[in-house]
């Protein structure tokens, strides 16, 4: 069993969106089981699978919104929904 997933801020969401429906690629740093990885890329869309947030990024990779630690310059607050 995974470990729980965690909301995102409304406002760390809404820069998400806002990064896909402007098709700006971006530099992506998240948590990919205990390592930290980079990807630079454009995020074409959102899915909920199993009441876990994931953005979907042009190559088709999918990451679950908590684990990003950064995108661009923006970092995800503690502010939720």
């Amino acid at each position: 069993m995974g470990d729980i997933y965690k909301t995102v801020s409304c406002q760390f969401y809404d820069e998400l969106e806002a990064l896909a429906v402007k098709k700006i690629k971006s530099k992506i740093l998240y948590m990919d089981n205990e390592n930290e990885k980079s990807v630079e890329d454009i995020i074409i869309d959102f899915k909920t699978k199993n009441k876990e947030e994931f953005l979907i990024l042009s190559d088709r990779t999918q990451i679950r919104l908590d684990k990003i630690i950064k995108i661009n310059e923006i970092t995800p607050s503690n502010i939720k929904c």
